[in-house]
């Protein structure tokens, strides 16, 4: 059986970031096990502009983006296996993948990055009621059908769900002939970013219905029509609000969930409100030299974000092949009030250089508040914040000298403004 330092499972932005940064750091025995027929990942099918302002000061399109990176594993000669389903990944790090040239094949790694990305909630997750017709499809499905294989799923459409991918294709749908009616989101704010809502529903006129949700779909060969609802603070449709809407295709846009399974099967711990695992400050998991980054760990906004932990992920999987990761005593990250989680789940303070940085979302919409730091129950600072939205990623940064003062956790909550 064949000992690899490094296998990367997954060839999207985090698993390439991951493989550069690593190989930037002295390890050079690596290899990325990619399901697809290519590199990129999701990056591949999101034409529209708007990638990489962060990572490289200029919009670049999705295979734009994945392209700077592809190029610099070409460069790097980081070995690469496509059209490679990994089966199994054990606690011992040993992993089996199949593909058609090789076969079913077992291998050893010294350390593991998950890098598997996440997958859309589907209509079943949410249980509406109606027949099961033809027309009704996962936005980023429509997606890759509509820009990879060219194409068109419907011409009256109805979106449920306000997430990036479904505004996008609002977009995408009506800019090649077809007519979206409207978007419905069960919550009352949207769960797009800002600059999606203008650019992709108020630029082309369509109907956001926020606090509503589809409540029948009908349609036995093809949907034909669907009701939304408007729905109350517990999310229960409110009588006498039905819209219908005449349609032959339903998008749902309705959540992205981490991709985990093998996650659960090596047995790493996951957490409850991200469902992607547990990480400390190297991106290390509760299992030894199994490392999580990207969206398997925690659905993020920017893809620049993806890399970023990517490469973060690279380098500690670099210094614990190199053993350069202390041991010690760890401090809990809480999410308080009006946070949902926030990511690295714990630190040992003696694995930070510097300064550490936090990415977290927030639980509700919130303007001019403040972000209360505490340190062992006691306030640490006070970061004034204009506007708190959870389909944002926050990032906080904390320093060494701040967490070497810590003995059990820091927790950050959003408080209101001291005067």
């Amino acid at each position: 059986m064949r000992t690899i330092e490094l296998v990367i499972i997954g060839g999207g932005s985090a698993g390439l970031a991951s493989a550069i940064s690593a190989y930037e750091h002295g390890i050079k025995d690596i290899l990325i096990l990619e399901r697809d027929k290519e590199l990129g990942g999701i990056l591949q099918q999101c034409i529209h502009n708007g990638f990489g302002l962060h990572t490289f000061k200029e919009e670049l399109s999705g295979p734009a983006y994945a392209e700077r990176y592809i190029d610099k594993i070409n460069e790097y000669k980081i070995d690469v296996k496509l059209n490679a389903m990994v089966t199994h990944l054990r606690n011992d790090r040993t992993i089996e993948y199949v593909t058609p040239d090789e076969g079913y094949v077992t291998l050893q790694a010294k350390a593991v990055i998950l890098a598997m990305g996440c997958r859309e909630r589907t209509r079943g997750a949410i249980a509406i009621p109606g027949y099961r017709p033809a027309g009704i499809w996962s936005a980023g499905t429509a997606q890759r059908y509509l820009n990879m294989e060219g194409y068109m799923v419907g011409k009256r459409i109805f979106i449920l769900g306000s997430g990036d991918i479904g505004l996008i294709m609002a977009r995408r749908m009506t800019l090649e002939g077809a007519k979206v009616l409207g978007v419905a989101e069960i919550m009352p704010y949207s769960n797009g970013l800002p600059r999606n809502i203008k650019q992709c529903l108020e630029d082309f006129d369509i109907p956001l219905y926020l606090s509503h949700t589809i409540t029948r779909i009908e349609g036995k060969d093809r949907v034909n029509q669907v009701t939304i609802q408007k729905v109350d603070e517990r999310f229960q449709a409110i009588a006498n609000t039905e819209i219908v809407f005449d349609v032959d295709t339903v998008l749902f846009s309705v959540g992205l969930i981490p991709e985990n399974a093998l996650s659960e099967e090596a047995y790493v711990s996951l957490h409850q409100r991200t469902k992607g695992p547990i990480v400390d400050e190297t991106y290390q998991t509760d299992v030894p030299g199994i490392f999580a980054c990207g969206n398997v760990l925690h659905v993020h906004d920017l893809v620049d974000w993806v890399s970023l932990e990517g490469q973060k992920a690279g380098i500690s999987a670099a210094r614990y092949l190199n053993h350069e990761v202390t041991t010690g005593k760890s401090i809990a990250m809480i999410a308080g009030e009006g946070l949902g989680y926030i990511v690295p789940h714990r630190i040992n303070p003696n694995n930070v250089e510097k300064a550490i940085e936090c990415m977290f979302r927030v639980t509700k919409t919130a303007k001019f508040v403040e972000l209360v730091v505490k340190r062992d129950g006691q306030v640490l600072k006070r970061i004034k914040k204009r506007h708190l939205a959870p389909a944002e990623m926050e990032r906080i940064v904390l320093t060494k000298d701040e967490l070497m003062g810590c003995v059990e956790s820091i927790q950050i909550e959003i408080g209101e403004v001291t005067l």
